[in-house]
């Protein structure tokens, strides 16, 4: 007589399976939502607004995919299932992932005052004029907002200021013009002591524009600065990084 041996699975030793295939159909659906966001934007599939809804929707689903990883972990040290654990441990890894771009953007949107027109001469400012007709077309101002703008500039970053060079000017210029083209910035005039730039960024591919002024001293050749973003009342310190970037690549390249 053979005895078989049967193994009796815990009550509810399904739901774990169950839940973990929910846990990564809702990080599915986070990942397309908010990686597709921004080049739908920019494939001008969707307005502005629709993208940063899809987004948000995005990061909802991914806080989801999280909360049901969490309960799924725990139906599964209740009942011993191991492979659903593991799934539920790699998406809510997978998801802390996918939140970090959003939330590192958030926090940095609460430490920088909400302006979008920077510059190394808030007195004096660079001034648009290849790209005149296309900031007046667009929400933001072509004109430099002012003091408050300069105020808050000041005091978000001080480290914003011209940048003096022993060089002939006309080797700053090819070598400001290398920079930019080198940048991906589309150049839209070029003068003996004045560039005009437009910047895309990456993901939205949002247009910011750039001004390159050379001015000569006694001592030198001083570089001033200007990007501003087209759209949005805060740029989240996009510009500052970009002028602050550039004049440090500038200052190597003609060493």
């Amino acid at each position: 007589m053979v005895t078989r041996l049967t193994t009796v699975r815990p009550r509810g030793g399904r739901w774990p399976g169950v839940l973990a295939g929910l846990a990564i159909l809702l990080l599915a659906v986070a990942t397309l939502m908010m990686a597709g966001s921004g080049p739908a934007y920019r494939g001008e599939f969707i307005s502005l607004g629709e993208a940063f809804n899809l987004l948000r929707n995005g990061v909802y689903a991914a806080g989801g995919a999280v909360a049901v990883s969490i309960v799924t972990l725990l139906f599964s040290l209740l009942v011993h299932r191991s492979r659903p654990a593991l799934i539920a441990t790699l998406v809510i890894v997978a998801a802390a992932a996918l939140l970090y771009v959003p939330w590192q953007h958030w926090q940095r949107a609460q430490q920088v005052p909400a302006i979008h027109d920077i510059t190394t001469d808030t007195q004096n400012p660079p001034v648009f004029e290849a790209l005149a007709d296309a900031r007046e077309a667009a929400p933001n101002a072509v004109d430099y907002p002012g003091d408050a703008t300069a105020q808050q500039q000041q005091a978000a970053y001080p480290y914003i200021k011209p940048l003096v060079l022993d060089e002939a000017p006309q080797m700053i210029l090819a070598a400001a013009q290398a920079e930019a083209e080198e940048a991906g910035w589309r150049i839209a005039r070029i003068t003996d002591n004045h560039i005009e730039a437009t910047a895309t960024t990456r993901w939205f591919g949002f247009e910011d524009d750039v001004v390159i002024r050379l001015t000569e001293l006694e001592n030198g050749v001083q570089v001033d600065m200007r990007s501003a973003s087209r759209l949005g009342a805060s740029d989240v310190g996009t510009n500052a990084a970009r002028i602050e970037k550039f004049l440090t690549a500038l200052e190597a390249r003609l060493e």
